[in-house]
């Protein structure tokens, strides 16, 4: 199986994406749509705490914060919705990072569904589309055409690909981490690429919180070439501090 993923501005287009797909072929249960929008409806049926029981919609599982949480910023609910198969609701904006789910409260659903296969260094990227009002279609391909066949049906139906998407995060954050680092003596023509390698190393689940000294023999193996480099340890550092920011909002908006 091959994931594949879109990036859609709205939820609506979102769904267009799903009904192409399975027109296509792909089973339902092999397509998952990310979405910080849940309809008034489907809000109403949510469970409001983790054990009460869920109304028509069927949730496949509820956590932090139920419907009240995903109306003020914060929670999460795994539902089966008809006509359109598993969607999985974030809180408003990205709320809820989803790198901390990743062997957590909704490892069985996320886990092995929504994520399986996916990159975890690629986790931030979802992230940052859920902030900003998108939503996000996850396909898995049983073999080389339906992957084709998906990544067509991605681009007519107005998806932007995961590697684009990627791309327009850095650079909303490029000019204010390349003047930073040209500020302390650093050329940044010349050293983007690391630093940038540095600043995207900090989000991979496995490094958030921690200092560079503390992830040191890690980003030796996986980063041999950069990662004892004074551009790659200051994106680190301010990818770091980027994350503790995004953090705090999280805290905030689950209050």
């Amino acid at each position: 199986m091959v994931p594949i993923v879109g990036v859609y501005k709205s939820r609506t287009a979102a769904e267009r994406g799903t009904v192409e797909l399975r027109s296509e072929g792909v089973a339902e249960d092999k397509i998952h749509l990310l979405t910080p929008h849940l309809n008034k409806g489907e809000l109403a049926l949510v469970p409001t705490t983790e054990g009460e029981q869920p109304g028509m919609l069927k949730a496949i599982g509820a956590v932090t914060g139920g419907a009240a949480g995903l109306g003020m910023g914060a929670g999460l609910a795994a539902l089966l919705v008809p006509g359109i198969g598993p969607v999985l609701a974030i809180g408003a904006a990205g709320g809820l990072l989803l790198g901390g789910l990743a062997g957590g409260e909704l490892g069985n659903v996320a886990e092995k569904t929504v994520f399986a296969g996916l990159p975890e260094d690629e986790l931030f990227v979802y992230e940052d589309a859920l902030r900003q009002g998108r939503s996000v279609v996850v396909a898995m391909a049983e073999n080389g055409e339906q992957e084709n066949a998906v990544r067509n049906i991605f681009t007519q139906t107005g998806a932007e690909s995961i590697d684009r998407a990627r791309e327009m995060w850095w650079l909303g954050l490029r000019g204010a981490e390349t003047e930073h680092y040209q500020a302390h003596g650093g050329n940044s023509q010349q050293d983007e690429k690391e630093l940038r390698r540095g600043f995207e190393a900090a989000q991979h689940p496995k490094n958030r919180g921690r200092s560079y000294e503390e992830c040191n023999s890690t980003l030796q193996e996986r980063y041999p070439d950069t990662w004892n480099s004074a551009a790659f340890r200051q994106g680190y550092e301010r990818g770091c501090k980027y994350y503790e920011e995004r953090r705090k909002l999280k805290v905030e908006a689950g209050h």
